[in-house]
């Protein structure tokens, strides 16, 4: 077994700024054809887990230098940003982290959100990624806000092997009390995401199968993936797709989906007897690069156009320097129809990437 190294080096690099598209108002095609649909923005780089799969804690420990505040992106940068991406074509946004529920008066933000229409009038699809700790007690205020669905991270029905996992002693019942108090707001369909990791949870696959079976939430399965550089990945610690479902087969009748939307990251599979839907996530082992229509926003206001990039566009600068949303908008334009990322595809045809070492973390940008 080869020997972890976890470099202790800040990766949040800026990329050159290329000059803006004059005219570029409209929908948007990267260089492969791609469209810009779906915009996740982290809100915040802290998190009160410390999953090692994420946010190791001898990593990110009490010397660990976060974003101050005047770093992060306001609200009224965020939503700014945001209504420029929806002009130019994103119809879904996605809050995350780190644990967005940490940052102060979130609610706000959803609600800024929540007025923004497309060019055709229509609302967004608004949803968030959470750990589930702080969502029993904020998840009607969610719903009144106006965000629409939630995805609640759980990695093990075991309270042993969850509080191990998380590495901060959080229970698993206060997560599934989250769930249930998301249940109740109306924060539905509900998705509940799984990271298996070989010799640490794939114990779990089929206690949490039997648990949301009839419950009405979607359960992913994500294969544990080489973003970043702080969490020791190893190819020998991912359990493909296809060994998840050859077991979930074993006890579940289960039947192949049609994908939900262009640029679905799940391989949907539905329970025979109707008890609802489950999902794998193979960006290991199946690489979907091929239609993938992500941005992705920093907590400090870097563009990554990939989640496995090595540095963003500093679109933060711009909003500070007084640049106008023509402006920006065109900086945008310029920026995605020039991208080319396919990490995972390169990944697995063994061909070498450039920087692949210096990978963003999960938690600057966002799962």
């Amino acid at each position: 077994m080869s020997e972890r190294i976890i470099p202790l080096v800040d990766h949040r690099r800026s990329l050159p700024l290329p000059p803006p598209q004059a005219g570029s108002r409209g929908l948007l095609a990267d260089a492969l054809g791609r469209p810009l649909h779906d915009l996740r923005i982290s809100v915040t780089d802290r998190c009160n887990f410390r999953c090692s799969y994420c946010m190791p804690k001898e990593v990110f420990d009490k010397s660990h230098s976060f974003l101050k505040h005047s770093e992060l992106l306001s609200f009224e940068e965020i939503t700014r940003l945001a209504r420029i991406f929806v002009a130019q074509g994103v119809q879904k946004i996605r809050l995350t982290g780190g644990e967005p529920l940490l940052r102060k008066n979130i609610e706000r933000l959803i609600e800024m959100l929540a007025g923004l229409r497309t060019p055709e009038g229509q609302a967004l699809d608004l949803t968030l990624t959470t750990n589930g700790s702080l969502l029993a007690r904020k998840a009607s205020a969610l719903k009144a806000a106006g965000l629409q669905r939630i995805t609640v991270s759980l990695d093990a029905m075991d309270d042993t092997i969850f509080r191990r996992m998380n590495d901060v002693d959080f229970p698993v019942a206060e997560v599934l009390e989250g769930i249930a108090a998301a249940e109740g707001a109306g924060l539905s369909p509900i998705k509940v995401n799984m990271v298996v990791k070989r010799g640490v949870n794939e114990q779990e696959i089929l206690p949490m199968a039997r648990h949301f079976h009839g419950r009405g939430v979607t359960l992913r399965f994500i294969e544990y993936m080489d973003v970043g550089a702080t969490n020791g990945w190893r190819m020998d610690e991912v359990l493909p797709s296809r060994e998840v479902l050859a077991l979930l087969r074993q006890e579940f009748s289960l039947q192949p989906l049609q994908a939900s939307a262009p640029g679905e990251t799940a391989e949907r599979w539905a329970h025979a007897d109707g008890g609802g839907e489950i999902g794998l996530i193979s960006s290991v082992t199946q690489a979907f690069c091929g239609d993938c229509n992500r941005a992705r926003l920093s907590t400090e206001g870097r563009l990554y156009l990939c989640l496995f990039a090595h540095a963003g566009h500093d679109l933060r600068g711009l909003l500070r320097n007084g640049a106008e949303d023509d402006a920006i908008a065109g900086t945008l334009a310029s920026i995605w129809s020039a991208r080319s990322d396919r990490y995972s595809q390169l990944r697995a045809s063994g061909t070498a990437l450039p920087g692949e070492a210096r990978k963003v973390e999960m938690h600057y940008i966002g799962g």
